[in-house]
């Protein structure tokens, strides 16, 4: 299978897209670029595949790649309402919304150039 290799080594790209899932995850949209993007969708389909298998491998298998990250949602008085790790995110939110759907889970929306480098931007973001 081939892949892009963004300019980085075997592990630079590996921790990349670790943190570019996790942040997909718990947020559900992020800009980045047009490459890193359309290679990260591969893999978010993916999690999104072994999200609704459900069970204990799958859950181990995206847990190799999805970070140990937190969620954490407060109130206006600053206190806890909900914390969740991005492992369980996927598996208690994202995948059940998509159990109807056969792949394409993901959408790529192509934004303007950045503005430093010229580099195209595109926004990842899950399908509602």
């Amino acid at each position: 299978m081939a892949y892009r290799k963004l300019g980085r080594n075997s592990a630079q790209r590996k921790a990349l897209m670790r943190d570019l899932i996790t942040d997909l995850i718990l947020n559900g949209r992020i800009e980045t670029t047009l490459f890193k993007a359309k290679e990260l969708q591969r893999l978010a389909d993916r999690m999104v595949t072994l999200g609704k298998k459900g069970d204990l491998a799958a859950r181990r298998q995206a847990a190799r790649l999805v970070r140990f990250e937190k969620e954490v949602e407060l109130n206006d008085e600053g206190a806890v309402v909900k914390e969740q790790y991005a492992i369980q995110k996927l598996f208690s939110e994202i995948a059940p919304k998509f159990a109807e759907r056969n792949g394409g889970y993901t959408r790529v929306l192509k934004t303007g150039p950045r503005r430093g480098d010229s580099t195209p931007m595109a926004i990842i973001e899950f399908v509602a």
